[in-house]
């Protein structure tokens, strides 16, 4: 999975699911740019109950709500857990974080949002 030249472009992993489907979607974009903030800036801010939308191909628009998040060096990414075959819909956001190390051009950790599907978006 790479993450897209463009900071305001998501990036899919076509490898796993896809939202509705079965298994993870997993989602990867810029945290920043050079110039300021991208397309998943505020992803770190995400809280266990936030809610998403994720618009597929057809245009469908698919709703999650946020389990929990963590942050992962990114030598010590959780591969299987990020990108390991489940038999339910679930969503996973990934996005850099941490500090900047500018040998490497890029944050030492991950941020990773693990979300479940939502029945009654916006109900209580």
């Amino acid at each position: 999975m790479e993450v897209p030249e463009d900071y305001s472009e998501v990036g899919w992993f076509e490898g796993g699911g896809m939202p509705g489907g079965r298994g993870p979607t997993v989602i990867a974009g810029h945290l920043d740019s050079t110039t300021g903030p991208a397309v998943f800036h505020r992803l770190v801010q995400m809280q266990p109950g936030d809610e998403v939308e994720v618009t597929d191909a057809e245009g469908e628009v698919h709703h999650y709500r946020v389990e929990r998040t963590e942050v992962f060096p990114k030598d010590d990414f959780p591969t299987r857990e990020v990108f390991g075959a489940i038999p339910e819909d679930e969503l996973r956001l990934i996005t850099c974080t941490g500090l900047f190390d500018v040998d490497a051009g890029s944050h030492e950790d991950n941020h990773i949002v693990f979300a479940v599907p939502v029945e009654n978006p916006g109900g209580h």
